[in-house]
């Protein structure tokens, strides 16, 4: 799946020209890369405003992926590996000038300092800090989940929506419901991008606000791609050519936003035959030298779905 997903038929959403076409099509990327502890989000500055590598579809474009690729060069200096398509955005009221956007997950695998000054690396709590649960309970959730309170009160479906979306009462947190959880915000006005599109003055923020709809891009993203760690072994694409298998876990656990049983991990990675040992040792652990393992490509030939189905670990409340 490196780079060439299969992202220009008709079939991806992009009607064809001449029957009811958009005025626009726009192309954003969400470029991913993950240090063991964090992930990153690459971004650009667009006015006041941060911002996902974006740009329109041009008649130079031949494809709507070399489009992006084009894009993303020129405004952030990075070629891109891994790439695909995340989905087609074309909401009437949330996006510019009416038209569609086509937005494309990218994994990386080192994040480098990009040599453009208005690129920069962020982590993507950044954006929604109460998605990191590393650490025990969140703390912007509570102060949103009060308001999201006062707005759901006396409407039965927005509280099962809430409930569900938040993992309260007898609903458990879902990791991968990252959209919904922003869409649930951006409804009950409490991110300023839904004052902004309202022209109305933000009352505080959950986050940092994104130019135009581009942390509703992120959150699709963020959510593909914890669901997708699961049962495709996408996590190599982001890891060295070497590595521990702790520094593997703590990977997955800043992407999942939840720590993860040790032995359990451990388990699994060996039972799916993930990695294989490369017989050095590495002693950048602090403590007693640990073996370095490299991600086993053959396993995509011999199973269907290599992924890391992990339950998380003890969660503090």
């Amino acid at each position: 799946m490196r780079g060439g997903v299969a992202a220009e038929r008709l079939g991806s959403g992009v009607p064809a020209p001449g029957r009811g076409a958009p005025r626009s099509i726009g192309l954003s990327a969400v470029i991913i890369a993950a240090t063991t502890h964090e992930p990153r989000v690459l971004t650009i500055r667009m006015g006041p405003d941060e911002a996902l590598p974006s740009g329109p579809l041009e008649a130079e474009h031949r494809t709507l992926e070399i489009g992006l690729r084009t894009w993303v060069e020129r405004q952030t200096s990075e070629r891109l590996g891994y790439v695909e398509q995340l989905y087609t955005f074309g909401d009437r009221d949330r996006v510019a000038a009416g038209g569609l956007v086509v937005a494309y997950l990218a994994l990386v695998r080192e994040a480098a300092s990009s040599a453009v000054a208005d690129a920069a690396w962020q982590s993507w709590y950044r954006y929604f800090p109460w998605e990191d649960w590393r650490d025990g309970r969140p703390a912007p959730l509570a102060p949103i989940e009060a308001r999201l309170a006062g707005w759901a009160t006396g409407a039965r479906l927005r509280e099962e929506r809430v409930e569900l979306a938040f993992g309260l009462r007898a609903a458990a947190w879902n990791e991968e419901l990252v959209l919904e959880r922003y869409e649930l915000l951006y409804e009950a006005g409490i991110v300023a991008e839904a004052a902004r599109d309202l022209g109305r003055a933000a009352d505080g923020d959950a986050g940092v606000a994104m130019a135009v709809d581009h942390r509703r891009i992120l959150a699709t993203a963020i959510g593909r791609l914890r669901g997708k760690i699961k049962y495709r072994p996408v996590v190599f694409e982001l890891m060295p050519p070497a590595f521990t298998l702790l520094q593997l876990q703590r990977t997955v656990e800043a992407l999942s936003g939840v720590r993860l049983h040790k032995q359990n991990f451990r388990r699994l990675v060996e039972q799916q035959g993930l990695v294989e040992e490369t017989g050095a040792m590495s002693a950048a652990t602090g403590g007693r030298p640990a073996r370095l393992v490299r991600f086993r490509r053959e396993v995509l030939l011999e199973r269907p779905a290599p992924g890391l189905r992990l339950r998380a670990g003890r969660r503090i409340s």
